[in-house]
């Protein structure tokens, strides 16, 4: 059971490293067209979750893995805002929440690491 857990999460973070680097391309292999647009930013959050989904499948704590998805999330919603001019009524909000939850996170991965 590991050893299908362990490639499973390898898949899954495989799967969201390449929606970060080459939205474009998954999309062509996978759906048969070149995603652009607003799909590209939504693509890349998907990557962001598999990711973090692997990490937290991955033998360990499903903590980190939370971590990761929070911090990676504020950090590219964050240069969304700015750099890409996309700003909806939600984003900012979504944007301190996941700041909020990330040092929320990273105080109780902390404290774990602390007491173990």
């Amino acid at each position: 059971m590991k050893k299908v857990l362990v490639f499973a999460a390898l898949s899954e973070a495989a799967t969201g490293a390449a929606l970060l680097l080459a939205p474009a391309l998954v999309g062509q292999l996978l759906f048969g067209i070149e995603l652009d647009g607003i799909a590209m930013t939504v693509a890349r959050v998907t990557g962001i979750a598999l990711v973090a989904l692997g990490v937290s499948c991955w033998p360990g704590t499903p903590l980190l893995g939370m971590l990761t998805y929070s911090a990676a999330a504020t950090l590219y919603l964050a240069y969304v805002a700015l750099a890409g001019g996309m700003t909806g009524v939600l984003l900012w909000p979504a944007v301190a929440l996941h700041a909020i939850l990330t040092v929320l996170l990273a105080r109780a991965a902390h404290a774990e690491r602390t007491v173990a």
